[in-house]
């Protein structure tokens, strides 16, 4: 399934960030170090990709619960995220970061576990 218009946006959004200073630094939507003047410290690159998944977990919570048909595995791979264990499998990590109830739907942003 293709996701939405604004869940390709999103994606597109987190991916093209450069994550690297992202705890050292607020930066405008879209930065990247490369072409910037000014210096922080920087991630390591496994750290830079949890930074990245995160923020791929935390715009999933809300975009599932408004749009049930999210494919979160589709989502993750277009925000940049490794969907994939070492052996080729699709990660249960992926849906381990987001919180959905006993019937498998989205629970409300911003509330526990359930709703």
């Amino acid at each position: 399934m293709a996701l939405s218009a604004l869940a390709r946006q999103f994606a597109a959004e987190i991916k093209n960030h450069d994550w690297s200073d992202a705890p050292y630094r607020a930066d405008r939507a879209g930065h990247d170090r490369s072409v910037d003047n000014r210096s922080a410290e920087v991630l390591t690159p496994q750290q830079t990709d949890t930074v990245r998944m995160n923020v791929m977990w935390v715009t999933a919570q809300v975009l599932g619960y408004q749009d049930p048909s999210l494919e979160l595995f589709e989502f993750a791979e277009a925000c940049g995220v490794n969907i994939y264990t070492s052996r080729g499998a699709r990660s249960g990590v992926i849906t381990a970061g987001v919180r959905t109830n006993e019937d498998g739907h989205y629970v409300i942003p911003g509330t526990p576990d359930s709703y």
